[in-house]
């Protein structure tokens, strides 16, 4: 049975959505039909295969003018909410990325939608589609979960310059935050304790954390803008996890996927893949799983519901609001 592709527009022509938008168009069961910048420039300087897909600079001209199934949601964290009541309404599906918002108040103004509409947006949690971590989730699941876990997400110096007006709470740490989320099936934690680091010009590049449950498990997580930028620009990251008799580590950016036990488990191959039609890797089947939502052949994935992003926004703000300076 031949299926028609869903047709998807992204909103934002940024690194990310770019990255979104060359991912869709190379995918079988999508079509994508718009791209939407507020920057002509940013819209100029898109890669020569999305040259011919219809740009707009304005998101009410691209409603008006294409007929779409769903947008991807990749712009700034500020336009995040406006963009997406205003899709909404419009009662298309909606993938949007993380954080919902610079702020849990307006986070949570979405929740004025009724559940009909809100069953319609998807957050664009792509490490719950990455192999590595879904491996990790596995043998959480098989071995009893875990007593202590820690992560670290860290980027390179200049992110404090580039993102001046994020902070490593939200703009990385929240990855991290989504992810211990899944593992302790959205238990809600009992404690938390942060701290915070400035750099000389008094932007915040250091971000740490703890959680703790009341069954005893800890997480700790780290978060900033401290790696040399001759580095990779997405810098490194890490988790590891212990639990009774048993550890395993992840190292998804870059490889690998290692675990211990009474013996050793070898590394995972590369996650990610654009050279290939159609691409693979976490991204690509993010966005097909997307597409089974909006074609209704399955629910969004729990950690991708709107539920669920709320959840870790009040995580952040207990967080922000616990920093000892």
């Amino acid at each position: 049975m031949t299926i028609s592709p869903v047709r998807i527009g992204v909103l934002g022509a940024g690194y990310f959505g770019t990255l979104h938008a060359l991912t869709v168009n190379s995918l079988n069961e999508a079509q994508l039909c718009a791209i939407v910048d507020f920057s002509d420039n940013a819209l100029s300087q898109l890669p020569a295969s999305l040259q011919e897909i219809p740009h707009f600079s304005d998101l009410a001209a691209a409603l008006n003018s294409t007929s779409v199934d769903a947008w991807v949601v990749a712009s700034s964290t500020a336009s995040h909410v406006p963009l997406a009541k205003q899709l909404l309404q419009k009662d298309v599906f909606v993938l949007l990325e993380k954080p919902i918002a610079p702020s849990l108040v307006e986070a949570e103004s979405l929740q004025a939608f009724d559940t009909s509409k809100l069953s319609r947006l998807m957050l664009g949690h792509i490490l719950l589609f990455n192999s590595e971590f879904r491996e990790l989730q596995y043998q959480c699941q098989q071995r009893g979960g875990f007593e202590y876990t820690s992560c670290y997400r860290m980027r390179p110096t200049s992110h404090a310059i580039h993102y001046a007006d994020e902070n490593p709470f939200f703009l990385t740490m929240v990855h991290d935050l989504y992810c211990v989320q899944s593992l302790v099936n959205a238990e809600e934690p009992k404690t938390f304790q942060a701290q915070q680091h400035r750099n000389s010009e008094g932007v915040m590049d250091l971000a740490l954390a703890q959680l703790s449950w009341s069954n005893g498990r800890i997480a700790t997580f780290a978060a900033g803008f401290l790696t040399p930028d001759s580095m990779s620009h997405e810098g490194f990251d890490r988790m590891e996890i212990y639990g009774t008799g048993w550890m395993g580590r992840i190292s998804p950016n870059p490889r690998p996927f290692e675990i211990w036990d009474q013996g050793y488990h070898p590394p995972m191959t590369l996650e990610m893949q654009t050279r290939s039609q159609p691409f693979t890797g976490m991204l690509t089947e993010e966005l097909r799983c997307f597409c089974r939502v909006v074609r209704g052949e399955e629910e969004i994935p729990q950690g991708a519901r709107y539920a669920d992003g709320i959840q870790v926004m009040h995580w952040i703000d207990q967080l922000v609001h616990r920093i000892e300076l």
